[in-house]
């Protein structure tokens, strides 16, 4: 299975991931029979699964990876947030999370503990998500992080890392993903990439970052790009105003907030066309893309075709 993954991610095969947000709730079964019902499984590489994103309670997001693999067969990358675990809990998850097989890491910092919907939540966040790639590269050599002896060792952990899609000084993204890839990350996932000219600039940035890591490891390495398809004007507006990291190019602004003058049905038929034609050229560009649509595996279903 795993072999495979990392065959398809390496190779120029196309590399497809979604990812899989648990609920709040303790079942994911009816996650998992969405999925099954559209097939999206058989049109995927693999999935991802979320650690309680802004710090909202969720089910396990290794227990439920765990169980989307077990049930499709397919690798599962399982989010580690370093907000509200130390360096014990981090090390005794990904030995257990190890014995069932479960063995691509995420490695994430996390949202602020003070976005919780939990009362009184307070982060742990010993350091920022290097130390999880740190750890892994740790466990890989057969050794805790304290540098004992692991009887018996844990099967190879595969790590990725995550970087921002977008900054005004490019060279300043590029040194932190030579950082993770110093670490040992074998992918960085972006954030979502919404124009295929800044799509060029984080495949180019990545390959010479590649270049300049201490890492051996790197020359592997892969960059895979981040969509979340926009349906929606207001959703458009939002992302390009209050989340870092991303830029949606004005253009895609402009047309989804005249496309929401004209109503829903024109609005979301005008979005899938947008969001369809991103993720097309970025396949034919990169050919490795990582879709997040808060669960509409409907809408991934689509997008890939």
């Amino acid at each position: 299975m795993f072999d495979q993954f990392c065959h398809t991610l390496c190779s120029s095969e196309p590399f497809i991931t979604v990812e899989v947000n648990p609920p709040h709730g303790a079942s994911i079964d009816g996650i998992i029979s969405n999925i099954r019902e559209i097939g999206l499984q058989d049109k995927v590489t693999g999935f991802t699964v979320t650690d309680n994103p802004l710090a909202k309670l969720k089910m396990s997001g290794v227990l439920s990876a765990i169980k989307i693999q077990q049930t499709f067969g397919k690798a599962v990358i399982a989010t580690m947030s370093m907000r509200d675990k130390n360096k014990l809990s981090l090390q005794s998850t990904l030995l257990g999370a190890n014995d069932f097989d479960l063995r691509c890491i995420l490695a994430l910092t996390g949202d602020p503990a003070k976005y919780s919907d939990q009362p009184e939540v307070k982060g742990v966040l010993e350091r920022d998500s290097t130390l999880l790639l740190s750890i892994i590269y740790h466990l890989n050599n057969g050794v805790d992080y304290s540098n004992k002896k692991l009887n018996p060792p844990p099967k190879p952990i595969y790590p990725f890392a995550v970087s921002n899609s977008y900054a005004k000084d490019m060279r300043r993204l590029q040194k932190r993903i030579v950082k993770k890839l110093d670490y040992g990350a074998r992918a960085i996932f972006t954030q979502p990439v919404y124009d295929l000219e800044n799509a060029k600039e984080l495949i180019e940035l990545f390959e010479e970052a590649k270049t300049i890591s201490i890492r051996e490891s790197a020359k592997e390495a892969r960059l895979i790009l981040g969509q979340f398809p926009i349906v929606r004007s207001k959703t458009a507006n939002f992302i390009n105003d209050k989340v870092p990291g991303i830029s949606v190019p004005k253009a895609i602004i402009d047309e989804m907030n005249l496309a929401a003058m004209d109503g829903e049905e024109k609005e979301q038929e005008i979005g899938f066309a947008l969001s369809k034609k991103i993720f097309d050229e970025m396949m034919r560009e990169h050919g490795k893309v990582h879709l997040m649509t808060h669960n509409r595996f409907d809408l991934c279903s689509q997008l890939i075709g």
